[in-house]
This record gives structure tokens, C-alpha cells and sequence, in this order.
């Protein structure tokens, strides 16, 4: 599993974070982590799915969503 975190723009309430964590659920190889106000952290399979076909599904529930590279120490 890969480790994506996306800044997401446009969300302002707890509605905004459950309309991502349901779309990132429904997502065929993705493991939602985590979903706040601007942001969204998951894991996913790249035998399953692509970075950008993740965010496209953020995106197609109306927000602007960037794919942020994970640094990892």
C-alpha cells in the first residue's frame, strides 16, 4: 500500500469531510485514513488504483483536490 495525503480546497463544515470520506470509501483499493477540514490521508493499491483517479473522485464532489507528496524519514 502507498500512502497519499491530498489538500483539499472548498471545505468549510462536517458535512465537506463526510461527502470526501464517503467518496474516497466507494474506491476500489483505497483505505481512507483520515479526513479533515483541507486535507484527506489514505492508503491505496496501486494494483487497484492511481493517485489521480482519487483525487478526480474528491474533485467530482466539488472540491479542488491536490495530491501532496508523503515524506517519509
Amino acid at each position: 500500500m502507498k500512502q497519499l495525503r491530498l489538500a483539499i480546497e472548498g471545505m468549510s463544515c462536517g458535512h465537506c469531510v463526510a461527502s470526501v470520506r464517503r467518496a474516497l470509501g466507494t474506491l476500489d483499493g483505497v483505505e481512507v485514513q483520515d479526513v479533515a477540514v483541507g486535507a484527506a490521508r489514505v492508503a491505496y493499491d496501486p494494483a487497484r488504483t492511481r493517485a489521480d483517479a482519487i483525487a478526480e473522485a474528491v474533485r467530482d464532489e466539488g472540491y479542488a483536490a491536490q495530491p501532496v507528496p508523503v515524506v517519509v524519514a
